[in-house]
């Protein structure tokens, strides 16, 4: 399975409670902050939901 990088870029300070605990659900604490995860399903929704806040790269 391919993995994802997954930047935080903008800051969520305003934005909604659901955008906010996405975010933090995905392991991003502070701006420029980045993880790694698996591509599924799951992530992939989560991404959908802040993709405004983020910038994503796959991983090989």
């Amino acid at each position: 399975m391919a993995k994802l990088k997954i930047k935080l870029v903008k800051s969520i300070i305003g934005r909604n409670k659901d955008q906010i605990d996405t975010v933090k659900a995905l392991g991003l604490k502070k701006i420029h902050s980045v993880v790694e995860h698996e591509d599924n399903p799951a992530i992939k929704g989560m991404i959908r939901k802040v993709i405004h806040l983020i910038e994503v790269e796959e991983v090989k």
